[in-house]
């Protein structure tokens, strides 16, 4: 049987018209590690030393910094941390007096959050990314494409690009000293911190001591820890006596980015879904176009009869 060239576009266009029926769609699942280690963070504690942001430099062979770490101008401006600094710590001031009277600063320590289901894992395209069972969030250099993805999926904005490295660049972020942690070491900045404003452990034993210092201290800490549950929990969390927006901390939901890309992403490709819709509204637009060809030509007979 022959079908004419306008048949076979209505047929397609059907088709397309078909595949709007909703697809009953994979339900996402967790990938999130079971007992991860993580890092509790009291900036109630901290004194903005710096000395954290030195150990990271050391662990990881970063360049030297250009004004080092004792150098406390560094906090006449907010930093984030780059290619060259995996972790910063920010002075601000919201609003807390001493007993002297004196504007009190509250320091912040930032790196990668080291996301329960990262967002940036869950966009790269090869695996470069991935979760580890021991907390860390591992960059694999040699799977990376460079195509940068996990910097947009990202709700921290943490991930930075070697845009120096002509080369071979990579995407540089904190590595939670993962192979510390594998030879039962703390990861370095852990390790050094003067006034163990930093705490490694087990996260589920991080939270509990986090609710017992909230506990004791109702007065001293706001009722929140930070990363508990943002996007799905982190690996790194905090605990502050004045609110985290005043410190420099996004508002996040507590879905993981992953639960709302991943569930669309599975639909629209489930059973073919996406591309035959593609193709069929293609097809619908192709005829139509067709038909006003047709009307046209017809139209253009009429106004010019043979031997005018």
């Amino acid at each position: 049987m022959i079908i004419s060239r306008r048949s076979f576009l209505k047929w397609t266009g059907l088709l397309g018209t078909a595949s709007l029926v909703p697809v009953k769609a994979r339900a996402w699942k967790s990938r999130a590690p079971q007992d991860p280690y993580g890092c509790l963070v009291d900036l109630s504690r901290c004194i903005g030393c710096r000395s954290c942001e030195g150990a990271c430099n050391q662990a990881n062979n970063l360049p030297a910094p250009e004004k080092y770490f004792s150098d406390v101008t560094v906090f006449d401006k907010r930093r984030r941390p780059d290619d060259k600094a995996f972790t910063v710590v920010n002075s601000f001031h919201p609003g807390e007096v001493d007993v002297r009277g004196t504007l009190k600063p509250t320091f912040a320590k930032i790196q990668c959050m080291h996301c329960q289901d990262p967002g940036c894992a869950s966009a790269c395209l090869t695996g470069a990314m991935s979760k580890k069972t021991n907390g860390a969030v591992h960059y694999d250099k040699d799977k990376c494409l460079g195509c940068r993805y996990c910097m947009i999926g990202c709700a921290f904005q943490m991930p930075a690009y070697e845009y120096s490295n002509g080369l071979t660049p990579r995407v540089m972020k904190c590595t939670f000293c993962s192979d510390r942690i594998n030879n039962g070491q703390k990861p370095a900045c852990a390790s050094v911190c003067p006034v163990e404003a930093i705490t490694f452990g087990k996260r589920k034993d991080l939270l509990k001591l986090a609710e017992e210092r909230m506990a004791s201290e109702p007065g001293k800490y706001i009722n929140h820890v930070y990363g508990k549950n943002e996007i799905g929990g982190t690996s790194w969390m905090y605990l502050s006596s004045v609110a985290f927006e005043k410190v420099g901390f996004l508002k996040m939901p507590t879905k993981p980015i992953p639960q709302t890309s991943e569930t669309i992403q599975h639909t629209m490709f489930s059973y073919l879904w996406s591309p035959i819709l593609l193709y069929g509204v293609l097809s619908v637009v192709l005829h139509r176009n067709h038909k006003k060809s047709d009307k046209h030509g017809k139209n253009d007979k009429k106004d010019h009869p043979k031997g005018d």
